[in-house]
This record gives C-alpha cells, structure tokens and sequence, in this order.
C-alpha cells in the first residue's frame, strides 16, 4: 500500500487490483495524471484505507481472495457512500447484472491503458462534484454499462462501442441513453427465471 501525492490534485481516489503489475499501472498513470492515489491489493486493506482516507472515488478489480471488489462496493456505497468503478477481465451477464444492482459509476472492461481510463475516472469526479448525494443515478451508469457489455460480447474496444451505440440511437431517432436503457433491459430479461 503507498500513497502519491501531488501538488495540485485532481481528487483522491483508491485503486484497488490484487495484480500488482495492474495496481502498480494504474497507480502511476493516475498520479501522473494530477490525481491523489491510496492503493491496495485486497478488499480488507481497500476498507480500513478508505475509511482512513476518505476518498472521492474508488476503481475497483471485481474477482480477488478474501473482500472481492462486490463485498467493497457495498461497504464503500453503504457505509462510506463513496461512489466506485469497476474494472474487470469479465464482463458475462450475471457480473454485468450485480455490476448494475450496486450502482458503478462505470464499469471498464480489462484490458484498457491509462489514456482510457483517466477519462472515466474524471468524468465520476465531476459527476460526484455535480451531485446532491454522493450515489450515482441508475441513468448515469446506463451508457458506460452499455458500452463494457458491448466490448465484452462483441469484441470491441471502448471507442467502437460507443460508436455501435451512438449508430443504433441515430438510426433509431433515440437519445444515447435510451439505446443504453434497452441494451440492459433485453440483458435482464436473458437473465429472469424460466
């Protein structure tokens, strides 16, 4: 665990990836990128450092030993109400589904560089900026849920899926929201009980 601090910070926000290589990644390109970074390499530690150091946004890896990101997620939005990203190599329907139910702000889909992520992360910290109470909307994580669920399925990267999402809301006169609305209703109806 360590943290980096800049002069003029962007935010402060805890990563969290039990892939210390991954951890290490992204840690440096945030902090390169302006923002304050606490990091931790598991669930338990990622819980005693944001109650510690109460950061503005958490970026968390979903399958690790012990806490997963899930288990944190809940604590941070419950307890903490801190809002949360995931990252993950898995973007199958049941993860996508529980991705949704605990309100991320984004859900990115590895393997992604830096230049892809800075993006997201700053977007969550002037969404919370711009927000009442601290949770996000369900409407605010519709679109980047829509997009993780289109790389995984279709094989696409982050700029291809938005622009098959931006295609299907033009060619249907909708607005971006309401093409990312469908996408994850017909999801959730795959996954209702027969």
């Amino acid at each position: 665990m360590s943290s980096s601090t800049m002069t003029k910070s962007k935010g402060k926000i805890l990563v969290v990836d039990d892939d210390r290589l991954v951890l290490a990644t992204l840690s440096f390109g945030l902090a390169q990128a302006g923002f304050e970074v606490i990091d931790a390499d598991n669930g338990d530690d990622a819980i005693l450092l944001a109650r510690q150091h109460r950061p503005g946004l958490a970026l968390l890896d979903i399958r690790m030993e012990g806490l997963n990101g899930f288990d944190v997620a809940a604590y941070l939005r419950e307890q903490l109400r801190i809002p949360f990203i995931f990252l993950s190599a898995f973007a199958d329907d049941e993860t996508v589904a529980r991705v949704k139910s605990l309100g991320a702000s984004a859900y990115l889909v590895k393997p992604l560089d830096i230049g892809q992520i800075v993006p997201t992360v700053e977007a969550a910290f002037a969404q919370g900026s711009r927000q009442e109470a601290p949770l996000p909307t369900v409407l605010n994580q519709l679109v980047p849920l829509a997009i993780g669920t289109l790389m995984q399925r279709d094989q696409l990267n982050r700029a291809q899926a938005l622009a098959l999402l931006q295609q299907r809301a033009d060619r249907e006169g909708l607005a971006l929201i309401e093409v990312a609305q469908r996408l994850i209703d017909a999801l959730e109806e795959r996954l209702k009980p027969e």
